[in-house]
């Protein structure tokens, strides 16, 4: 895309280890009524990294996506975004908070389709800030300019590619500078070049403003194009079984479920 530069050396923000973490989950048990579905997940994301949670169909990747972004309470356990704890009984006034910090990217991108790019880009910020009509038009260039959208302001949803769609939703993500941005198979029904595109400009969001990234995805492509390290879970555990660079998991995993992922085979028993 070519609309940042890195303004460091571009080395992968794992680096830099835990040192700070934007996202912590301790002892977290998620599920639906009786059925759980993730039980005692611990888990630390540095800032600036990019980490994909990965696994098969049913593993719990979106339940853990839902919890980290507030959408749903643990049955046991805390999640804290930025060092304040979302969960307990201060969780609505943490979500408040929380909600000015976090991007989400959802799979469907779920744009208003009444509502132009402009306007779809514009609803958080007027619903989270004061700022004047003048500035949130202003904001709203500068974020459809980063996403190469520029010039498609007034255009509808339903007249956009599904790339372009994409990258508007990405922009409102991005409406208010967050520091987290959690991403839903973002590259979901898009072909091969656009969803190679899409990666490049996560990658370049990443290096140039140090943004945090969570990616929840099955696309091997994107995943080792991407992120800094992996998180496994698998149905069947509950749990997480693998974690470490997509390298890492490609060549070195001992786990049959982890080489059968990184390898395109038939899952164990399948």
């Amino acid at each position: 895309m070519g609309h940042f530069r890195s303004s460091g050396s571009g080395m992968k923000q794992a680096e830099h280890g835990l040192s700070e973490v934007a996202v912590r989950v301790d002892g977290v048990t998620l599920g639906y009524g009786d059925r759980v579905v993730l039980e005692s997940i611990d888990l630390g994301i540095g800032k600036g990294e990019i980490v994909a949670i990965l696994g098969g169909s049913g593993c719990g990747k979106s339940t853990l996506l839902k919890a980290m972004i507030g959408l749903l309470p643990p049955v046991a356990g805390s999640i804290a975004l930025g060092g304040r704890v979302i969960t307990g009984p201060d969780r609505e006034e943490a979500l408040a908070s929380a909600r000015k910090k976090i991007g989400v990217l959802f799979q469907s991108g779920a744009l208003m389709g009444s509502l132009s790019l402009a306007e779809n880009v514009a609803l958080p910020i007027q619903e989270l800030t004061a700022l004047s009509p003048d500035l949130i038009t202003d904001i709203v260039h500068l974020k459809l300019e980063m996403v190469g959208l520029t010039g498609f302001e007034t255009l509808l949803p339903a007249e956009l590619s599904g790339g372009m769609r994409k990258r508007a939703a990405l922009a409102r993500a991005m409406a208010l500078d967050p520091e987290i941005l959690f991403c839903d198979e973002p590259s979901a029904g898009l072909d091969p070049v656009t969803s190679a595109e899409l990666d490049e400009l996560l990658l370049e969001l990443n290096r140039a403003l140090h943004i945090t990234m969570v990616l929840v995805t099955h696309e091997l492509p994107s995943i080792e194009a991407v992120s800094d390290r992996c998180i496994m879970l698998d149905g069947k555990s509950r749990g997480i079984i693998a974690m470490g660079t997509p390298e890492d998991l490609r060549s070195e995993a001992a786990d049959p479920r982890v080489r059968a992922f990184f390898h395109r085979q038939a899952r164990p028993g399948g």
